[in-house]
């Protein structure tokens, strides 16, 4: 499989969605958000972006199975898509720029491409496994920033599962006193790509799912950047936390991360 071919193919799908987005936020309403759980939310813009999507990579990669946000799945293949259709929910039902569509695809584990596609900013972020990551077809690359007094933070805040909030929140009250601050998106996805392209210097979550992470996780790579989970390996795909940096920061912010999770 070429994957420099398959990449722009994958980009149009994201986009294609990303336009089906953006018309329906024009005229969306709030009666029209459904609860699948506490603060979690979903409209049928999410089912619809995510059908066409579905639709769009069957017809490329007919071989793969899928990982979906919005209950898509097949049994997993060796090759398998991870699609969230609208990451950042919540923005997109309250008016909030930021919200994503997400594409990656997964071979035995490894993320091999990602395509993030930020709605409301018309930015697409793609990569694929040594191929360099790029924002709108140019090469981006992680901050150069070394030192965490120096660093903007980004996370996202825990909406139902609340079992690590302590040690979340002792984390926040570090990262506080510590660097130029904190950044809460509402978009992990979009939180990723803003590290891979020098937005921000590290990012951090828990509770997280494959869908959210695996485009962003293999673009901050490609960027130059670094990804594991709370102990330092890489059980971040499926083991519902992340811990990423532009790698200078990698033992000084990781470091944190372990002593306080």
């Amino acid at each position: 499989m070429d994957l420099s071919v398959l990449l722009p193919k994958v980009v149009s799908v994201a986009k294609k969605a990303g336009i089906f987005i953006r018309g329906e936020r024009e005229n969306f309403s709030y009666d029209k958000v459904e609860v699948k759980g506490l603060n979690d939310l979903v409209s049928y813009v999410d089912k619809i972006s995510e059908k066409l999507i579905v639709e769009k990579l069957s017809a490329l990669f007919p071989q793969a199975g899928f990982i979906a946000e919005e209950n898509t799945a097949t049994e997993k293949k060796e090759y398998n898509w991870i699609v969230d259709p609208l990451d950042g929910t919540t923005n997109f039902v309250h008016g909030i720029p930021c919200y994503a569509v997400s594409i990656g695809l997964e071979h035995n584990g490894e993320i091999i491409l990602g395509v993030v596609y930020e709605v409301s900013r018309d930015e697409c972020f793609s990569a694929y496994k040594n191929g360099g990551a790029f924002l709108n077809e140019e090469q981006i690359k992680v901050s150069e920033r070394k030192t965490l007094s120096e660093s903007l933070i980004a996370t996202g805040f825990p909406i139902y599962n609340f079992s690590r909030l302590e040690n979340y929140l002792t984390a926040l009250k570090y990262f506080m006193q510590h660097t130029h601050g904190l950044r809460r998106i509402g978009s992990a996805a979009s939180d990723l790509c803003y590290l891979a392209c020098g937005r921000v210097d590290a990012f951090f979550e828990y509770n997280l799912n494959a869908w959210d992470v695996s485009a962003g996780a293999l673009i901050v790579k490609e960027a130059g950047g670094t990804v594991c989970d709370f102990s330092g390996n890489q059980n971040w795909l499926f083991g519902k936390e992340i811990s990423c940096t532009n790698g200078f920061l990698e033992q000084e912010f990781n470091e944190v991360i372990r002593e306080m999770f």
